[in-house]
């Protein structure tokens, strides 16, 4: 079965045996244009094992170097082979996004790396009297991806009088949890089970 996961998360911790192996804590601002929802800011906090690695072939470079930018093009590209690892839906139908980042890059925040693009639609729809369904997994459940709480999420200052954001965390029964518990790392959830989406927050877009 073919694993969703970064290739800067292919060494993890001998600790690491259950699942997730891996946290990512993500922080996400609306990008719009007008009345138009263009986009997504996000930015990805690695945690420090699974960023060690990425740290470590970084070095001494400085933010913004050669070294930055390959190690960035590289976890980009993996991202992008999941297609963000995201999904929007509207009027229950999925939001298309671009094949291309506006914008991205790859930092160092203490022993953590950090993420940070705008993921952008590719037929952005209004924002008046609109509702949007957006969720980020990943469907193996390799790596936990979650927003720490509902301040993780921001609207620019044009938009904060009538949008708003809601972000509801499920609530997995204990048979799913252990079921979970119960996966090392040589093992792969079932691929009908989508254990990922089951663990998945839910990101509410509603605008006036």
């Amino acid at each position: 079965m073919k694993r969703t996961r970064f290739v800067l998360l292919m060494v993890l911790s001998p600790a690491a045996l259950a699942h997730p192996h891996s946290f990512i804590d993500m922080k996400t601002e609306l990008v719009a244009k007008g009345d138009t929802f263009t986009g997504l800011k996000m930015i990805w906090t690695m945690d420090e094992i699974t960023s060690a690695d990425l740290l470590y072939d970084a070095g001494e470079a400085k933010p913004g170097s050669v070294v930055w930018k390959m190690l960035a093009a590289g976890v980009m590209a993996n991202v992008l082979g999941q297609h963000y690892f995201s999904e929007i839906w509207h009027n229950q139908q999925r939001v298309k996004f671009l094949n291309l980042p506006d914008e991205y890059h790859l930092s160092r925040n203490g022993h953590k790396a950090v993420l940070e693009f705008i993921l952008p639609l590719a037929e952005p729809p209004v924002l008046t009297g609109q509702r949007f369904d957006i969720l980020t997994f990943d469907p193996s459940y390799f790596v936990d991806m979650f927003y720490d709480n509902a301040s993780a999420l921001t609207l620019p200052p044009a938009l904060q009088q009538r949008c708003k954001f809601t972000l509801n965390t499920p609530k997995p029964n204990d048979s799913l949890k252990q079921y979970a518990l119960s996966l090392d790392k040589a093992d792969a959830p079932a691929e009908e089970l989508d254990l990922g989406r089951q663990f998945a927050q839910t990101v509410i877009l509603t605008c006036q």
